[in-house]
């Protein structure tokens, strides 16, 4: 069998409806597949507009909006319609990508008829109470994470750190490495605009301490704001760019007066803004890989991350960046000061997570995910 032979039925949480590091991996995910002659159905909730051009085929599932998160909707199960056109497909894998209950129907649906099943982490949802004051919800995340991983025959999770935590959580013995790409014809330090700067009030001077994200709060949003507080009370000089959109972007503005939102950007616009950064400054810990942090070493940026999965695979600590404690504000604000006041560094910085970036081709990332599928499909197979 090859790669041709497949037939994958994709369940997503979220393939269009919100541009963020999952869709697009999924979505590049899918138009590999397509390019390699193998057949693909996505079944995920939609909307009316979009964020993202859906790759493929795409059936809508039946769905609510997430309370609080208004513009996620969560899957609800698996209707007589979908699965006749399940049935109808006949796919010979399933893949899962969001722990709803979809996805739930889905491996169910699966193992009844002796299909593989791989699932792919993309985040770290067992953080996510942790930032509306629900921690204590956290095991009970977990134990339905581990319910669902447990019942796939393997995972792929983007970074070796994030599947040592699946390992250490007992969610599989089966567990690979899906990485993520990066465009590199479209992300690269060419695209650095000084006159775009200019534009902004940015003097060609100043020091650019940039965030790129969904603005949401389990992105670290907080402690990135008590860190420029902290650069601001010891009159460190440096200017503030924030790209992204989200719900928490009127808590932001507010919190940054000074600094300058663009908006959502995306495709030439996105990597011009990134390449026109001096710094990028990441303290989220829900990330299982780091688009972001990858995205800006593409750009040629030193990056202060949280020594957290995803980030702490890509950035080598003191070599291509800084990897700080997560929440440990002081560290974050220091080494964003070392990389304002020392430019050697932070260009000898930004140089080697640009050399780092090189690694990572999107055909051969997605490839491993379709050789992931065909070994499954043998497996079974011979223990049938």
């Amino acid at each position: 069998m090859k790669t041709s032979d497949l037939r994958i039925a994709l369940f997503s949480g979220n393939y269009d409806m919100v541009r963020d590091g999952p869709t697009q991996a999924l979505n590049r995910l899918v138009a590999h597949l397509l390019a390699q002659g193998a057949a693909v159905r996505v079944y995920a909730p939609t909307v009316a507009e979009p964020q993202v051009k859906a790759t493929g085929d795409l059936v809508s599932l039946r769905s609510v909006a997430i309370p609080g998160r208004a513009e996620y909707r969560m899957a609800l199960g698996l209707p007589r319609s979908v699965r006749r056109d399940l049935a109808a497909f006949a796919p010979n894998v399933v893949h899962v990508s969001s722990p709803d209950i979809a996805a739930h129907r889905a491996v169910s649906w699966a193992r009844r008829r002796g299909l593989p099943v791989l699932a792919s982490v993309h985040t770290r949802f067992d953080t996510y109470p942790r930032y509306y004051n629900m921690a204590w919800l956290e095991p009970t995340v977990t134990a339905i994470l581990r319910r669902l991983y447990r019942r796939c025959d393997a995972l792929v999770a983007p970074s070796e750190s994030m599947a040592q935590v699946l390992r250490d959580q007992r969610m599989s013995y089966d567990i690979g490495i899906w990485s993520r790409g990066v465009d590199r014809t479209m992300l690269n330090p060419e695209r650095r605009d000084m006159a775009w700067r200019r534009s902004l009030g940015i003097a060609d001077d100043e020091v650019v301490v940039g965030l790129f994200s969904r603005l949401v709060m389990e992105k670290g949003l907080d402690v990135f704001s008590d860190a420029v507080d902290e650069l601001q009370q010891r009159g460190t000089p440096h200017r503030v760019l924030i790209v992204g959109e989200g719900p928490a972007r009127t808590w932001f503005e507010n919190r940054l007066p000074d600094a300058v939102f663009t908006g959502l950007l995306v495709g030439a616009d996105l990597a011009r803004t990134v390449a026109s950064m001096d710094v990028l400054l990441f303290p989220s810990v829900t990330e299982t890989f780091g688009n972001v942090t990858l995205e800006a070493m593409a750009c040629g940026l030193p990056v202060v991350a949280a020594e957290a999965t995803g980030s702490e695979s890509l950035v080598d600590d003191r070599v291509s960046g800084r990897l700080i404690r997560p929440g440990a504000v002081h560290q974050f604000a220091e080494a964003v000061r070392s990389y304002i006041e020392q430019p050697e560094l932070r260009t000898a910085h930004g140089a080697a997570g640009l050399q780092r970036s090189f690694e990572f081709s999107w055909d051969r990332i997605n490839q491993t995910v379709a050789d992931t599928y065909l070994r499954l499909i043998r497996q079974k197979a011979a223990r049938s």
